[in-house]
């Protein structure tokens, strides 16, 4: 027969109980989103012919990866990759619904590039009218990064 413990259970823990542990570094994706923002913006101000669209659209593209890995970082968690796919889902898995209009337009940049795979490599430039709304597509990303670091509790 079974002895009862006299010294009673455990107690249970809840998932509110849980802390996530932010992954180090967090502090120095966001630092590099803005300045990757703060250079696309002013290239594209100046009309820079060095900076292409193919350029801005690339550094564009890093400062949204720079903010999302900001924000999934200090929540403790990471992409599985880092296509706009993958940032995109992970941010839904973390924060839900947080990204609203912006996911579909984040997704969007995808099609300007598909270089994961190299017998499916294909590069569309974007046309120098997009960059303004992929500018402000980032500087919509920036300010939720900055509200989920600031408002999200660990």
């Amino acid at each position: 027969m079974l002895e009862s413990n006299t010294q009673g259970a455990a107690p249970l823990i809840g998932f509110n109980d849980i802390r996530i542990q932010s992954i180090d570094g967090w502090e120095d994706f966001l630092h590099e989103g803005e300045a990757y923002l703060k250079t696309a913006h002013g290239a594209h101000a100046k009309e820079r012919k060095v900076f292409t669209p193919e350029i801005l659209y690339n550094i564009i593209a890093m400062a949204i990866e720079k903010f999302v890995m900001a924000a999934l970082m200090k929540y403790g968690a990471l992409p599985y990759n880092h296509t706009m796919g993958d940032l995109v889902e992970a941010m839904e898995e973390t924060f839900p619904g947080a990204l609203g209009e912006i996911k579909d337009k984040v997704l969007a940049l995808d099609r300007y590039q598909e270089i994961c795979d190299v017998d499916a490599f294909m590069i569309r430039p974007p046309k120098a009218e997009e960059i303004a709304g992929m500018l402000e597509i980032t500087a919509q990303l920036q300010t939720l990064t900055y509200t989920l670091i600031h408002e999200k509790t660990l």
